[in-house]
C-alpha cells in the first residue's frame, strides 16, 4: 500500500489566464493538486497546466471545461474532480465576465444581464452549494480534516465603487459580497472558512486594452500603492487565506488594491 499522502484538493474556476491562473499557480506552490477551470479557451488552459507541472514536483494538476454558469456544466465539474481525486478542499469562485458591450444603464440589455448575472452570480451561488455539501459530507465520513477547507470568492472593486456603463457587472460582484457572507455564516460550524478576495487594477492580458488609460492614474494616486497590481498578487493572498493562518476569521473582505478602498480627502 502506497504510503505517498495525497494533497489537498483545489478547483479553481476560470483558471486559465490572468487571475485565475496567478490563483493556480500559487495554490500548486502550496502543496495543492489543482483543478484548472475553463469555458472556452482550451488552449490558455493547457499552458496553465504547463506551467504547473513545471513547478518543482510537478504538482498534480487537471483540465476542466465547464461553463459555470449552467446547471449540468456545475454538475459534471464537480463530478469530474471527485472522480479524478475523491475530494475537493478549496474552492476558488474566480470565474466572471465583464458587460457585454458596456452599456450604459439606460441601454443595458436583459440578454446582457441574464448572462452576466448567470456567470458572476448564480453559478458562483450554486457551485459552491454543490462543493459545501461534498465537503460536509466528506467531514461526515472522515476522509478530511476540518477547519482545512475554504471557500474564496474573486470579486472587484466594482462591489463598491459604480460604473454606470456596465452595471451589470457591479451589482454581481456587489451580490458576491452579500454571498460571502450568507455562505461564512451558513459553514461556519462546519469548519469551512469563505472569504471575499477582493482585487483591483490588475495587470493582464484582459486589461491590456486599458493599460495606456490607467497606467497614468495609477501614477498619480489613483491607489497608495503606486504600481499595477498582479496576477501573482492575488494568488498570494487566496494561497495565504487556505493556509490556515487565519483561524480565526470568516466572512472578510481582503483588498488586494494597492489601498484604492481607502477614502481620503483631496489634496489642499
Amino acid at each position: 500500500m502506497s504510503s505517498v499522502r495525497q494533497p489537498p484538493v483545489a478547483l479553481v474556476t476560470g483558471g486559465s489566464r490572468g487571475i485565475g491562473r496567478g490563483i493556480c499557480l500559487a495554490l500548486a506552490q502550496s502543496g495543492y493538486a489543482v483543478a484548472v477551470n475553463y469555458a472556452g479557451n482550451e488552449a490558455a488552459a493547457q499552458e496553465t497546466e504547463r506551467l504547473l507541472q513545471a513547478l518543482p514536483g510537478s504538482p498534480p494538476t487537471l483540465r476542466c471545461q465547464a461553463d459555470v454558469g449552467q446547471s449540468a456544466d456545475r454538475e459534471r465539474l464537480v463530478e469530474t474532480v471527485l472522480a479524478q481525486w475523491g475530494r475537493i478542499d478549496v474552492l476558488v469562485n474566480n470565474a466572471g465576465i465583464t458587460s457585454p458591450g458596456r452599456r450604459d444603464i439606460l441601454e443595458a440589455s436583459e440578454d446582457g444581464w441574464d448572462q452576466v448575472l448567470a456567470i458572476n452570480l448564480k453559478g458562483p451561488f450554486f457551485l459552491t452549494q454543490r462543493v459545501a455539501r461534498e465537503m460536509i459530507r466528506l467531514q461526515n465520513e472522515r476522509q478530511v480534516e476540518v477547519g482545512r477547507q475554504n471557500i474564496i470568492n474573486i470579486s472587484s472593486l466594482s462591489a463598491y465603487a459604480p460604473a454606470t456603463n456596465r452595471g451589470d457587472y457591479c451589482i454581481s460582484k456587489a451580490g458576491m459580497r452579500m454571498m460571502t457572507q450568507l455562505w461564512a455564516l451558513r459553514l461556519a460550524d462546519h469548519g469551512i472558512r469563505v472569504y471575499e478576495v477582493c482585487p483591483g487594477v490588475i495587470e493582464t492580458d484582459m486589461t491590456a486594452a486599458a493599460k495606456e488609460k490607467y497606467t497614468p492614474l495609477i501614477e498619480a494616486g489613483l491607489s497608495p500603492i503606486r504600481r499595477w497590481g498582479t496576477a501573482e498578487d492575488v494568488g498570494k493572498t487566496v494561497a495565504a487565506l487556505v493556509s490556515g493562518t487565519f483561524p480565526f476569521s470568516t466572512g472578510d473582505v481582503i483588498n488586494v488594491d494597492g489601498g484604492f478602498h481607502i477614502r481620503k480627502f483631496p489634496s489642499t
